[in-house]
């Protein structure tokens, strides 16, 4: 297989290795040694009488010789090559254009790198921002894109114990194409509280190590009823919208913030123009809802509130210890990174600043015994449903703790979203193959633009919707090439064809 490269090309018109002006139509055959050539016209006139005066094994050759210079910069067209006879061409957006046809899929797809500021190509800037919600309440969030005025806006929601900078390498590439923000939750990353939410009765009885916010004895005014739940955080992402944003989104969350994403949209369908999911947790809290059962709450004498009871106090200072160890931060991103090779130093550095914050124990405790959102996982997909709110589904096939499962039962109560199963990845696919998911995330806000219009990523057309269809989808990162295997469900998508596709392929394994 040969990679060949087209330079500076937005989608107009095809020629094939002859220069013979292809228009619109779609050509049966164009073949030359298993190789194929296909560029476009700039200016959208006829380019033949440049290409004339080539052989067209010369010009094989010599394209082939600087493979990856097409995408130097997003805005060039995304060539998609492979072994065989078949060829696709995708603009910056994910329009996808068929134009050779055949019976064997494609195999491979180029797709653009991150920005890369040493080659001039540094992205779009990043400005980090504070939203007071409520006094007291200030929320951190992170934004670029700002200049893309007409260009719809994208939030990103983070995981737990994470925050907006989780999503740098999302608003460092997706800001030079939309309006892009990201947000921390409260209680996390840098929405920690300015000042104490409690105080001590008496200043000296708090002993030598429990100076720790949220450990006094009565709580403060501002923070009456305060307690870290997906509620709240449902309640920050509509009232960022409404004041912030000020205008419907789409809105894309990972593990923790999938699901608020999911709540959000349920209760909120007007302000959203679609829901990404990135490895979405199905379910989040293990006390009861007050709100859904009262009763049983009741037999819960402290649901995450402020202050801490004393023996919870003791618990969370035992247990923090032991979280906040920079040996188990770097073991815990371990387990949900499935490439080693990942770069987590400031993803590290970011969660163990956080981990130092006077306020992060007590804001720990009060999320991990939170009560469940008045909405489950299921409900949530149910009323996003029933209001016709668009979703996305991309998960990482190696994530150890939301496995692929719960995604696939999303896709069978939800057949005609696009599902997306990438590998290798974990469970934030977004900042371990933040090339595919931009890659995606920008073909499919496309296409809901279009109305349907323009087809889905890696899709030939709408047509195509109701197949499964594997990709390689190949790109550069600090000068070598990566690969990843990409795998969409379409909506006749079986979950029991996919175990038992799985179990066989596992029993075929073991009798080799």
């Amino acid at each position: 297989m040969e990679i060949l490269s087209c330079h500076s090309v937005p989608c107009c018109h095809l020629v094939n290795l002859r220069g013979k002006l292809l228009g619109g139509k779609r050509p049966s055959s164009v073949r030359n040694g298993g190789v194929l050539c296909v560029m476009i016209s700039s200016s959208g006139g006829d380019i033949s009488p440049k290409l004339d005066h080539l052989h067209s094994a010369n010009l094989t050759r010599n394209l082939a010789s600087q493979p990856y210079k097409a995408f130097d910069r997003v805005q060039n067209a995304d060539l998609r090559v492979f072994s065989g006879y078949n060829s696709h061409i995708v603009d910056k957006e994910g329009d996808l254009r068929n134009v050779i046809e055949s019976g064997e899929p494609v195999t491979k797809v180029l797709i653009p790198g991150l920005p890369d500021e040493s080659n001039g190509d540094p992205g779009a800037s990043i400005s980090s921002c504070f939203w007071e919600w409520k006094p007291k309440f200030n929320v951190h969030y992170e934004k670029s894109g700002s200049k893309n005025v007409n260009s719809p806006p994208v939030l990103f929601l983070p995981g737990f114990g994470v925050g907006s900078f989780h999503y740098e390498k999302q608003l460092n590439d997706l800001g030079r194409d939309f309006r892009v923000w990201a947000i921390d939750f409260l209680g996390q990353g840098m929405s920690l509280p300015v000042e104490d939410p409690t105080q001590s009765k008496d200043a000296g009885s708090l002993a030598k190590g429990n100076s720790m916010w949220g450990f006094g004895d009565k709580t403060q005014p501002w923070a009456n009823e305060l307690v870290y739940s997906i509620d709240l955080w449902q309640d920050q992402v509509q009232y960022f919208i409404k004041e912030v944003i000020k205008e419907p989104v789409y809105v894309v969350g990972n593990s923790l913030g999938g699901y608020v994403a999911l709540y959000f949209a349920a209760c909120n369908p007007e302000l959203v123009k679609g829901v990404t999911l990135l490895n979405a947790t199905p379910f989040w809290g293990f006390l009861p809802n007050p709100m859904r059962s009262p009763k049983l709450a009741r037999m819960f004498p402290w649901a995450g509130t402020f202050p801490l009871p004393a023996s919870v106090r003791k618990l969370t200072e035992i247990v923090w210890q032991k979280i906040r160890d920079p040996g188990s931060i770097a073991e815990v991103l371990k387990q949900v990174y499935a490439d080693y090779s990942t770069k987590v130093d400031k993803v590290f550095s970011r969660i163990l600043e956080t981990a130092e914050h006077p306020a992060a124990a007590a804001s720990f405790a009060s999320i991990m015994f939170a009560p469940q959102g008045q909405l489950s996982f299921r409900e949530a997909l149910s009323r996003c449903q029933m209001n016709n709110v668009p979703i996305c589904l991309m998960y990482g096939k190696e994530d150890p703790w939301v496995k692929p499962v719960w995604g696939l039962q999303v896709k069978r109560q939800l057949p005609e979203a696009p599902y997306y199963q990438i590998s290798p990845a974990g469970h934030c696919p977004h900042d371990e193959v933040p090339e595919v998911v931009n890659y995606l995330l920008r073909g499919w806000i496309r296409n809901l633009e279009s109305q349907g219009s323009i087809a889905l990523p890696l899709l030939d057309g709408p047509e195509c919707v109701q197949y499964d269809i594997a990709r390689d989808l190949e790109f550069l990162r600090e000068g070598s090439s990566r690969s990843v295997r990409v795998q969409f469900f379409g909506s006749s998508f079986s979950l029991w064809n996919q175990i038992s596709s799985f179990v066989k392929t596992r029993f075929d394994n073991l009798r080799t």
